[in-house]
């Protein structure tokens, strides 16, 4: 069984790869980066976590466990838990920011099951009478999930356009009612351009 002082380093060396890891991405981290930042010396990084893969492999776990916390404990991802995780200017979603940028198979994993969940929500939307119907509702699911995740890999340009750190509470909802804006209101006047582009993928079935 490990100590308790064990157990500490062991998070305080996955917690300081979470910050190092979202801020320079895996590839431009070090171990010996995160042992500095941990206060430890690499050979305890390497002792606990085997390699630099598998300290990665530890923050994917984390932050998927994270995410999962605030379901009611069934491990399933619910609509609001994750939109609070998204909101909060903590190291674990600038991990995950960057893990969805670089690829890992952990943060792959959880975008289909981020999908998956708002699936069936929209689903029971269109059931209960406050969702639109479509004739793709596996499309529409992956397109609200990139619009929802965007701001995480996109932070940046947002913040400088919208004048603000987007996880700060005012540009976070001028953002967020400018997208509810269009999601119940509609962007557009009239279907011109649903038309046009429905006439265009015909044309290209054709050739």
């Amino acid at each position: 069984m490990r100590s308790v002082e064990d157990l500490t380093a062991r998070a305080r060396i996955r917690d300081a790869a979470l910050e190092r890891f979202g801020a320079d991405g895996v590839a431009g981290t070090s171990v010996r980066a995160i042992a500095a930042a941990a206060g430890v010396s690499p050979a305890l990084v390497l002792h606990h976590f085997g390699s630099k893969a598998g300290l990665r492999q530890a923050c994917d776990e984390h932050v998927l466990a994270a995410i999962r916390s605030g379901s009611g404990g069934d491990g399933v991802i619910e609509q609001g838990a994750l939109a609070e995780m998204l909101r909060a200017a903590t190291p674990a979603r600038r991990y995950l920011g960057r893990a969805l940028l670089d690829g890992s198979e952990a943060a792959s994993a959880l975008f289909t099951e981020i999908v998956d969940s708002t699936q069936r929500w929209l689903a029971d939307g269109e059931e209960q009478g406050w969702v639109t119907s479509t004739a793709d509702a596996r499309a529409r699911a992956v397109t609200y999930v990139s619009w929802l995740l965007a701001p995480l890999v996109l932070s940046d340009q947002v913040s400088r356009l919208l004048g603000g750190d987007v996880v700060e509470t005012e540009t976070s909802l001028r953002a967020a009612r400018a997208g509810l804006e269009m999601l119940t209101g509609g962007l557009f006047t009239d279907d011109r351009w649903l038309s046009a582009f429905t006439t265009i993928a015909k044309e290209g079935q054709t050739r």
